[in-house]
C-alpha cells in the first residue's frame, strides 16, 4: 500500500526547515548506504554530527506523529532518525532496496517528505518498481509518500535545480503489509461511518473487529 499524504508540513514549516538546511553541512550520501547501494547512490546528506539535526528532526517527527493518516497507515512502533538529502544537477539514486534494519529498527515502511517545490527542479522523481510496472512520484513541498520498504525504488537524476527531501523509516506494530492495509481500510470505514451516523450497532461491530484483529496481529 502506497499512500501520499498532503501537507504533513505547512508552508511555514517547510520554509523554516529549508532555511535551517541552507546552513547545514552536507556530506557524501554514500556514507550511510549499504555496500550495494553505494554503487548507485549519488546525493548529499546532512552530516550526522550537524547540530541543526536536533531541531529539524524534531519538527518532522512531531508532524508525522500528529498526522492521523500517517498513524493509521503506518501504526508506528518506532521511527528512525530523519535524514535530509539533497540532489543537485546530475545527482540521482539508482534502483535499490532499503536495508532490512535501520538504526536498530526493522524497516517495515519508508517515507519521503518533499521539501522542494516541483517547479524548482527537473527530474528527481521517486520511482517505484511494482508488479504492474513503474510509478513515478514528484509531490508538492510539505507532502509525503509512505510505502513498504520491500519495494525496489530509485530517484531519477536531477537535470535542473535542487531537490531537497527528508527520508526515514518506521517499524510498525503490524509487521505484514497486507494486515496493515486491512486495518487501514476497516479503520477508515469505521471513521466515515461514525462521522455519518454516530455510534451505531454497525460501528460497534466494526470497532470490535478492528480491536480483535489488532490483538491477533500486534507485535
Amino acid at each position: 500500500m502506497i499512500i501520499c499524504i498532503q501537507s504533513i508540513l505547512s508552508k511555514i514549516q517547510v520554509d523554516e526547515v529549508v532555511q535551517l538546511l541552507s546552513s547545514a553541512h552536507f556530506v557524501d550520501g554514500r556514507l550511510t548506504a549499504g555496500w550495494h547501494a553505494r554503487l548507485v547512490k549519488h546525493n548529499l546528506q546532512v552530516d550526522a554530527e550537524d547540530a541543526i539535526l536536533d531541531t529539524t528532526r524534531a519538527t518532522i517527527e512531531r508532524a508525522l506523529l500528529d498526522n492521523e493518516l500517517f498513524r493509521l497507515a503506518a501504526r508506528p512502533k518506532q521511527l528512525s532518525p530523519v535524514l535530509f538529502n539533497q540532489y543537485s544537477e546530475g545527482m540521482g539514486y539508482g534502483s535499490h532496496i532499503d536495508d532490512a534494519h535501520m538504526n536498530g529498527l526493522r524497516s517495515d515502511l519508508s517515507y519521503t517528505l518533499f521539501l522542494s517545490q516541483p517547479k524548482d527542479y527537473e527530474g528527481g522523481e521517486l520511482v517505484m518498481d511494482m508488479t504492474h510496472g513503474e510509478q513515478a512520484y514528484k509531490l508538492e513541498a510539505g507532502d509525503l509518500i509512505l510505502y513498504p520498504s520491500t519495494f525496489l525504488h530509485r530517484v531519477e537524476p536531477v537535470s535542473r535545480g535542487v531537490r531537497l527531501a527528508a527520508v526515514g523509516w518506521a517499524q510498525s506494530v503490524i509487521r505484514r503489509t497486507d494486515q496493515r492495509e486491512i486495518l487501514f481500510d476497516l479503520e477508515s470505514s469505521r471513521l466515515r461511518l461514525f462521522q455519518r451516523e454516530g455510534k451505531t450497532a454497525e460501528f460497534d461491530l466494526l470497532s470490535k473487529s478492528v480491536s480483535n484483529l489488532q490483538r491477533m496481529w500486534n507485535e
